[in-house]
């Protein structure tokens, strides 16, 4: 400990500034040299500006599922609402399953990742799997893509197109002006691809009972976004960046085979043609049921399995205000449902799966689709739609308005027969129909562009995601979201900004999806607080709901409603790959004088004693001294030492103390405790102070330090913490809060970090073919 004199007690509170012979770098520089100017169309606050406008596409579509020639055919009239103020002279529209095409840029475009990878595989995840390689022989036979069979206006004239791969711009006979509506005819079909071969977000699962499973999406043309930011959005689909669309009301016909159940996105128009009146009556015993109701048992789908209908049945279903459309077909559907009605919320709960997913998806699907929107209204909005569906076939996770696809199965041995299921498929199922039920608000609702900016919908889910999760259970297992769990991918290598466009992504699934989930989380436990984090979270679901948000409009909103600058918070975790490791490199202590001599001398003497004993003096302990055979050398100085108070020192003290007013009096008898501790940042992300103080007494206490601490260096900086005791210990970040990568010099004294050594007995017979060679063959 050093005393120092009262006086000097302001310098600490300009601690932190940059040396001179450093280069400032302002990590707290606003973000207005990156976002976009705000516009009468997105204002300052992030919120839609009195002229915000956005495109609408309505679509009426009939068609015909062949389950023999797994392929669909249909004709769609799409009715285009210019509502910008632009005049367009053509129209762009989505063919996305033209991906399936052999020649398709994602296909021809496709790289393995290293040539160590493709060759020295270090296990089963690095390398080739048998599906993998059946994938890359079989996919150029697949005659994948849009048959497009006619294009025609509303009078039933011919209109010129061009198909450009994933995309196919329509020419206008006459510029559409603001304002206008059109509509136009597409005739289209496409072979069906296999999910398990040909992958995908769509397709076909083929069963050993000789019964297939559909679950059909991005399945007819739809028309491309057209807005403010970015004017057509005609990215060619390559499989990363999802999709981008526009919100508008369908009429959708599905004529399937006669013993099908299908799921859709919509309302179902004739219960009466399809569904039996016991299907019928469970379904209404089902909307004020407090559990789930089966509508189609597995006793029936078991039997229906057995048998082929050979007539068709016509499904019809109605959709209003959503962004795309998708269903599902076969005949091996059981079908449980439970309605849901609170708040701004009315509708049904629906799970569809074979009998494969049982008895977990019987157990868990439609209980996790009623909790997801439980928990995902209380932090953005009310789930508007009449029905959120989750589907068991091939594809393990993909969401749609008000219909996901989900994969997780229990596993059949295929010599007992027994069905078990291990903790990572229990909690992947509830987890994964969490994430794609939720998809219904971000982006399914809070429309943001997939195609760009894959965080915007993911990121933000996966966030909302773990909120659900801690909802369902304690200790629920985690893989993203808390701080912790991002700890890895932040000191890895190959990292770019989250804010790299969709198709340009390293490390997707952590890039895309954990990281932002991970700031989220830090922004809300650690920046800024739950109260006003929920409160600015909510408040951007409520503006951008049934609107297209961009990156700016988030972030602006989020500083808006919650009265924070997060310019610094913004730029470091979303447009750097920078991370946060705060090293505690040294502290001092200090007390402040007491100026009175008998406290001051007692304290220096007391600091003399306790440094070490030089060797020569420990050797020379004992050794016969003249002054101890002769006494009568000793004097006054053999009495007294450096620390002795005179009363010259007496007279001294009471002299300054006369010259002070009481409170300056009270200030030099606090005894309190000033510690000057030195930080460094060493990832270059800089964050909050979470301290744990440990004091002597064994009491511990939280001083939380915020992130502007490092506004005058980014670098290094000293702050002063004072204590009414003795410290003994610091530990920055004690609960992992905020993805600190390197915790060893978190610490002051440095901890000890323990690990494990594994010892393996030598191994004296490896190698030897000569008892390989005679080792018995198995036989079967």
């Amino acid at each position: 400990m050093i005393r120092i004199p009262v006086s000097l007690a302001a310098l600490f509170f300009v601690s932190g500034i940059a040396s001179a012979a450093e280069p400032f770098d302002d990590k707290f520089r606003q973000l207005e040299e990156v976002l976009p100017t705000p516009n009468t169309i997105r204002n300052a606050a992030g919120a839609p500006g009195h002229a915000y406008w956005q495109q609408r596409a309505d679509y009426t579509i009939r068609a015909r599922l062949d389950e023999n020639k797994r392929t669909i055919s249909a004709t769609e009239t799409v009715t285009y609402h210019n509502n910008s103020p632009d005049t367009l002279s053509y129209l762009w529209v989505q063919l996305d399953q033209n991906i399936f095409k052999p020649d398709s840029d994602a296909r021809m475009s496709a790289t393995v990742a290293s040539r160590d990878a493709w060759a020295k595989a270090r296990s089963d995840e690095d390398g080739m799997r048998f599906d993998g390689m059946r994938s890359l022989l079989e996919n150029p036979g697949f005659e994948g893509g849009f048959a497009i069979g006619a294009v025609r206006g509303a009078d039933g004239k011919p209109l010129r197109y061009t198909i450009n791969k994933t995309m196919m711009r329509i020419d206008l006979p006459q510029p559409m002006k603001p304002g206008a509506r059109l509509s136009f005819n597409i005739d289209f079909s496409f072979n069906i691809n296999d999910a398990k071969i040909q992958g995908g977000r769509t397709g076909y699962e083929k069963f050993d009972d000789k019964n297939d499973l559909f679950e059909i999406a991005h399945w007819f043309p739809r028309m491309a976004a057209y807005y403010d930011v970015y004017g057509w959005q005609h990215k060619q689909f390559l499989g990363a960046g999802e999709f981008t669309l526009e919100f508008g009301d369908y009429d959708v016909q599905l004529t399937v085979p006669a013993d099908h159940i299908v799921a859709s996105t919509g309302e179902l128009q004739n219960p009466g043609e399809v569904l039996t009146a016991t299907q019928r009556e469970r379904l209404k015993k089902a909307r004020t049921s407090s559990k789930p109701v089966i509508i189609v048992t597995q006793q029936e789908a078991e039997a229906a399995e057995k048998s082929r209908a050979s007539g068709t049945r016509t499904w019809h279903y109605k959709a209003k205000n959503v962004r795309d459309f998708a269903f599902a077909s076969s005949r091996k559907f059981i079908w449980d449902a439970q309605g849901y009605k609170k708040g701004g919320t009315d509708t049904m709960a629906m799970s569809y799966y074979p009998k494969e997913g049982n008895p977990l998806w019987e157990k868990y699907s439609t209980q996790a689709i009623v909790h997801t929107i439980e928990q995902y209204n209380k932090y953005s909005l009310d789930y508007p739609y009449p029905a959120a569906i989750s589907v068991n076939g091939p594809i393990g996770g993909m969401e749609y308005p008000m219909i996901s696809f989900n994969g997780p199965r229990p596993v059949k041995d295929k010599k007992t027969g027994e069905l078990t299921y291990s903790k990572r498929t229990k909690y992947g199922l509830i987890g994964v129909i969490i994430h794609e039920v939720g998809h219904n608000y971000f982006p399914m609702i809070v429309n943001s562009d997939e195609r760009q900016w894959t965080w915007m919908d993911e990121g933000l889910n996966t966030f909302v995601q773990g909120l659900a999760q801690n909802a369902w259970e304690e200790n629920y297992p985690k893989s993203r979201g808390e701080a912790r769990t991002i700890v890895d991918y932040m000191r890895s290598r190959d990292q770019v900004p989250i804010m790299t466009n969709s198709e340009s992504l390293l490390q997707f699934g952590n890039n895309a999806y954990a990281k932002p989930a991970a700031a989220l989380n830090v922004l809300r436990e650690t920046v800024l607080g739950r109260e006003l984090f929920d409160f600015a979270f909510r408040e951007y679901a409520q503006r951008w709901k049934f609107k297209r948000p961009t990156p700016s409009d988030f972030f602006r909103t989020m500083e808006d409603a919650s009265g924070t600058d997060l310019d610094w918070f913004w730029r470091g975790w979303f447009y750097t790959t920078d991370a946060v490791d705060v090293s505690v490199d040294g502290i001092t202590e200090y007390g402040v004088s007491t100026k009175n001599p008998e406290i001051e001398k007692a304290w220096k003497k007391a600091q003399r004693d306790a440094e070490p004993v030089s060797v020569t003096a420990q050797r020379d302990k004992g050794t016969p001294r003249r002054v101890d055979a002769h006494p009568e050398l000793k004097d006054f100085y053999n009495e007294h030492d450096d620390f002795t108070v005179t009363n010259k020192d007496r007279n001294k003290y009471s002299e300054s103390i006369e010259g002070l007013e009481d409170w300056e009096k009270a200030l030099l008898a606090k005894g309190k405790h000033l510690y000057l501790v030195d930080f460094s940042n060493l990832g270059g992300l800089v964050t909050p102070l979470v301290l744990e103080i440990e004091l002597k007494s064994g009491k511990k206490y939280i001083e939380r330090i915020p992130a502007e601490v490092w506004r005058y260096s980014s670098k290094k900086i000293t702050k002063l913490i004072v204590t009414d005791e003795p410290m003994v210990s610091l530990n920055q970040d004690p609960y992992w809060e905020t993805a600190d990568i390197d915790n060893s010099n978190n610490a002051w004294p440095r901890k000890i970090t323990p690990s494990r050594l594994e010892l393996f007995k030598t191994d004296r017979f490896k190698d030897d073919m000569m008892k390989d060679f005679n080792t018995p063959l198995k036989t079967r």
